[in-house]
């Protein structure tokens, strides 16, 4: 690991770069899941993965952003010794709080989920503790400014999840002799857990290892005077401060999902007299298929929010403003620049995407019409996770908190009334996930904008990139029909008008100015992408 600080755009490319394997390696080990486990097992495994979800914001998620955000400003004032203590304090409160998270999952998990899901979530209840120490070692590195580790780690635990959670559930399957329809679906859910905790376990011994072959680096460094030594006291003061309020925010970011799901299936089960293994197979074309695909550039805003804050975080802490409001000018525009057309891609290929990944016949025109609706709500909720991380990473903890508690409570009221009085149902949820995003993205930016007290000025770029979204959305729907007419073949007519688009795009980009060299040279292999442009006469 080296000590220098690197390009926040190139560091935060990295994480992209592995966001998107991972979300790839996730995509396409769904549909066999699926096959396996079938959209009943799916929804169990949904409803319990949910839950889990929630205890391990408010026990552990939320570490790495405090970790890093704390040890930066330290590091950024070279500040070692404090900044090491305080990776090894959040050690120690990991493993109390996640332990102790874990063992209330257990035990509780008859209360949390309904019946056919407690087994399920009973599985993730270990994974809480062993995913807040994963994700200590990634906060250490992350203040560094070296997201490699993160990136390759987040890679092994994906590919240990998609290899194991199909292994593990059809083994689950095929041990169980009678034939009920229900208990195959939850022994798959339960499958499919354990492999996602073995996920967990493998990217978590990787990590470990290249924490130990740093060692030299770390004790080097931590052994530096430093003026003040904190008392462990006040560290865990500052970790407990510090981490309050983002695991709040990041709680009622991400609480929206777990409460649209509880008002779901408990207005279709006791209002509207749907069966729960019926409500279980809808809510799993909704969160197994639709939000699966949706989340892939989500992700990538996660990771471009994770590659931030320390970065933001240390050059607040050191007081240089221009170069402050340069990085956040930067990374809007990047996440801008990616959720756009991811949004628009997703939109016209819906369908040869979901006869690609979730091919089931008898739910193909739902899930396809789903994500075409839901589809703008990429843009809106990639930019509001990004400016969480930069509110964050400036300190102001309370403002995504406060943001979060509005948009949760309109979008509530807005699912409540249309349950109860219209027959919209998962529809209903996708208005509520759209709502709920916009309203996010739009408070997010207002208080930014008025934190820095200047103007981002990218209104312009933006237009000219809806322009270019919508032209690349029309080639490559256009190119997708004319393959697919000649070789009647979705996944080469879809590969072949991905590459096409993303061409398209990014030459137009070019073209237009909205991409130079400097920025260019900021990403991972920036000046071999650049002699290539030269090559293609696409720039100068």
């Amino acid at each position: 690991m080296r000590s220098q600080k690197s390009s926040v755009i190139k560091q935060a490319s990295i994480l992209v770069i592995a966001g998107i394997l991972c979300r790839i390696i996730g995509i396409l080990y769904r549909s066999p899941l699926t096959a396996v486990i079938g959209n009943e097992g799916n929804g169990y495994y949904s409803v319990a993965y949910n839950i889990y979800t929630i205890i391990l914001l408010i026990s552990s998620y939320s570490i790495p952003t405090a970790i890093s955000k704390e040890m930066s400003q330290r590091i950024a004032l070279d500040d070692y010794k404090n900044a090491y203590k305080i990776f090894k304090c959040s050690l120690l409160y990991v493993l109390a709080i996640g332990g102790l998270f874990s063992v209330f999952t257990y035990t509780c998990s008859d209360i949390l989920v309904g019946s056919n899901s407690s087994s399920v979530l009973k599985i993730f209840a270990p994974c809480i503790l062993l995913s807040g120490i994963l994700g200590t070692f990634r906060g250490f590195f992350q203040a560094h400014n070296s997201m490699v580790q993160t990136s390759v780690s987040q890679i092994i635990e994906q590919l240990a999840n998609a290899i194991f959670s199909i292994g593990v559930a059809y083994f689950f399957i095929q041990s169980y002799t009678g034939n009920n329809s229900t208990v195959t679906a939850i022994k798959g859910a339960m499958g499919s857990a354990t492999g996602t905790c073995l996920g967990v376990i493998f990217g978590l011994l990787f990590m470990m290892v290249a924490f130990a072959k740093n060692r030299s680096f770390i004790k080097e460094k931590s052994a530096t005077k430093s003026m003040h030594v904190l008392s462990t006291k006040h560290i865990f003061k500052i970790i407990i401060l510090t981490i309050s309020p983002i695991i709040l925010s990041t709680f009622i970011y991400n609480f929206s999902t777990t409460l649209n799901q509880t008002l779901y299936t408990k207005v279709m089960f006791f209002i509207k007299g749907i069966s729960e293994s019926q409500i279980a197979k809808d809510y799993g074309v909704f969160a197994g298929k639709v939000i699966v695909i949706q989340n892939i550039p989500i992700a990538i805003a996660s990771s471009i929010s994770t590659a931030v804050i320390p970065s933001i975080a240390g050059s607040y802490a050191s007081g240089n403003h221009s170069i402050l409001f340069a990085k956040i000018k930067n990374i809007l525009w990047m996440i801008t620049y990616i959720s756009i057309p991811s949004a628009v891609g997703i939109f016209v290929l819906s369908r040869p995407l979901m006869l690609l990944l979730f091919p089931q016949l008898e739910t193909l025109e739902l899930s396809v019409h789903l994500l075409m609706f839901i589809s703008i709500s990429i843009i809106f909720y990639s930019i509001s996770t990004v400016t969480n991380g930069i509110l964050q990473a400036l300190g102001e903890v309370k403002v995504p908190v406060k943001n979060a508690f509005i948009a949760l409570i309109l979008q509530t009221i807005v699912l409540v009334f249309l349950l109860l009085f219209t027959s919209y149902d998962l529809y209903a949820m996708g208005i509520s996930t759209i709502l709920y995003s916009m309203i996010m993205c739009i408070l997010n930016q207002v208080a930014l904008k008025k934190f820095l007290n200047k103007t981002l000025d990218i209104q312009n770029s933006i237009l000219k990139l809806l322009f270019i979204s919508c032209f690349m959305g029309l080639t490559v729907f256009s190119s997708y029909k004319g393959i697919y007419f000649l070789l009647k073949s979705n996944i080469i007519s879809l590969a072949f008008s991905v590459l096409f688009g993303t061409l398209i795009y990014f030459a137009l980009s070019i073209k237009q100015d909205l991409l130079d060299a400097k920025l260019l040279q900021s990403l991972p292999f920036g000046n071999s992408l650049i002699s290539i442009l030269k090559a293609l006469h696409i720039t100068k």
